[in-house]
């Protein structure tokens, strides 16, 4: 299809983004959190590369915004009693727990819900089977994890060891989330098999948010204005081995998300219950990482900034 045409339809997607984060307002309501739909929009953008999965592009930027404003209430805002009580809140998913807590998270618990809901009755619609189950494993899942590390490690200056720390954060990532989500939004071939095994956090998904905490874990990944208190693979490594030096422990990292590409590299060539579709964009996530975390000395992403010009903003000449 002609650049062009594609970067107009790249250009309405924005547009739908746009509209629907700011009818959302959350926004508005949590001054707090990150406010980067058009950069959220850029993951789905590189994932799933067909003009024709447009539809899809605008729904999977829903849960990954939510995911971003989730991680800046676990690690920039909320305190270890309102976040217990809303993780109880998303595993009752009913609004009687909801009463309890503060504002600002009723008003995302009510997007997570009205977001889930609209999916699922899509993914239905479309594809005939009901996700809702899954979604909101998935989404508990993470909160558990994010409830976890807060609650037994940094609340009180716990450093964990850093196998455990990255255990915790390859789930607490969202990645799961997101990649789940992706998954019914796609529908190609959905069985029970296939469910059983996406909802169980088989090794293509995890391996993806492995490489992506890893990443979002070294030095230069400190995204703009959100010092949080979720601690980071680095430190617990260099604790763990008393002496090493930030640069080995650097390199030591650096290896681990090599050694971590050929496990993906793997579950994608071998046989496995998933659609072609699916299976490269669990590769075109794990791709993007780099690109997403790469901050540079002001806290900014030039080269994504770069690529979002080159994509979207700019002609190519007949």
């Amino acid at each position: 299809m002609d650049f062009n045409v594609v970067k107009s339809i790249h250009q309405k997607e924005m547009l739908q983004v746009s509209k629907w984060w700011k009818d959302l307002g959350l926004a508005k309501e949590l001054k707090f959190a990150r406010n980067q739909p058009l950069k959220w929009y850029m993951w789905p953008l590189a994932v799933l590369p067909d003009p024709s999965l447009s539809e899809q592009r605008v729904e999977l930027t829903k849960p990954i915004s939510l995911v971003y404003i989730i991680d800046d209430i676990f690690d920039v805002h909320g305190t270890l009693d309102e976040l217990t009580l809303f993780t109880e809140a998303v595993n009752r998913w009913e609004y009687a727990a909801v009463e309890q807590l503060p504002d600002y998270m009723k008003i995302c618990f009510n997007a997570l819900n009205g977001i889930t809901n609209e999916i699922s009755s899509k993914v239905y619609n479309d594809h005939g089977w009901n996700p809702m189950e899954s979604l909101r494993k998935a989404v508990l899942g993470m909160f558990m994890q994010c409830i976890s590390s807060r609650s037994k490690w940094f609340a009180d200056g716990h450093v964990p060891k850093a196998d455990e720390y990255l255990k915790n954060g390859v789930i607490s990532s969202g990645v799961h989330v997101v990649l789940v989500h992706m998954f019914f939004l796609l529908g190609h071939g959905i069985t029970k098999r296939n469910v059983d095994v996406v909802d169980d956090f088989p090794e293509i998904i995890s391996s993806v948010a492995k490489i992506l905490r890893l990443w979002d874990d070294l030095g230069s990944a400190k995204d703009e204005n959100q010092d949080g208190h979720d601690g980071s693979y680095l430190e617990c490594y260099m604790k763990e081995k008393p002496g090493t030096s930030i640069e080995n422990a650097r390199c030591h990292v650096m290896h681990t998300i090599s050694e971590t590409w050929k496990s993906l590299n793997n579950e994608c060539l071998a046989p496995n219950p998933f659609s072609t579709c699916f299976t490269k964009a669990c590769l075109n996530v794990a791709r993007m990482v780099p690109l997403m975390y790469s901050y540079d000395d002001n806290r900014c992403l030039p080269s994504l900034e770069e690529h979002m010009k080159s994509l979207v903003y700019e002609s190519v000449s007949s």
